[in-house]
């Protein structure tokens, strides 16, 4: 296992109990490979995947008064979904840091998007259990803290790329246009920033870890300039 130091200083956090680290770095398939009474991650992701959804509840709750149940419940599933989890443990490189067995690791395992998303999880719940309830909602939010800081309107729209065009092309034939307007961040943790634009005009910016995600930021920033989303 790599150097837990660099791990730590990384997420900001240094442990009390340093097995709890190792154990949300410890995958099930070594328990399956060596047959051993050895713990793995799976209940550290299931107290993390609570901590997150209480956390980001909260956040959403207190951060938009004026949405229901549906848009707030759409949001938390935006932020906690697998993709998500897995680009912020990707961010973290907490794949350099897994305990695999031999055959998960030539397969790719530190790579595999649902490994990366359980990690996470079990990465919160340990240290939830390490620091409590306080420590673990600062972790979160810190982590959280830019796609939240985009939220001006919640992401109601499952599509708002789509949405979008179905809108603009209502009128005028031409599609919306994407343009990458810049990359900022170190290489592990980069941030993309789109604007769309219709006939020369700009109507939206986002900005998000991927490109596909800040186009769908810029989608819903012109949607709600439109008039076609709830302001905040």
């Amino acid at each position: 296992m790599a150097d837990l130091d660099a791990l730590q200083t990384r997420i900001s956090y240094r442990f009390k109990d340093l097995d709890l680290l190792r154990l949300a770095l410890t995958h099930p398939s070594v328990v399956r490979e060596k047959d051993s009474p050895l713990e793995h991650n799976q209940r550290l992701e299931f107290l993390g995947d609570a901590v997150l959804q209480l956390v980001l509840t909260d956040v959403l709750y207190s951060g938009f008064p004026n949405y229901g149940e549906g848009p707030l419940t759409k949001a938390r599933a935006c932020l906690v979904n697998g993709k998500s989890l897995a680009e912020h443990s990707t961010a973290l490189g907490l794949g350099e840091y897994l305990m695999l067995s031999r055959g998960e690791d030539l397969t790719h395992g530190r790579e595999r998007p649902s490994t990366l998303a359980d990690t996470f999880e079990a990465l919160v719940g340990a240290i939830f259990l390490d620091g409590g309830f306080e420590t673990a909602a600062l972790f979160v939010r810190g982590r959280f803290a830019p796609l939240l800081a985009e939220l001006r309107v919640l992401p109601t729209l499952d599509n708002p790329k789509g949405e979008l065009q179905e809108k603009l092309q209502a009128n005028l034939p031409e599609a919306p246009r994407y343009r990458l307007v810049s990359v900022s961040g170190p290489d592990h943790d980069r941030v993309f920033e789109c604007a769309v634009f219709h006939q020369q005009t700009e109507l939206g910016r986002g900005s998000g870890k991927s490109k596909k995600q800040a186009e769908s930021q810029a989608a819903i920033d012109a949607l709600s300039k439109l008039g076609d989303l709830p302001p905040e």
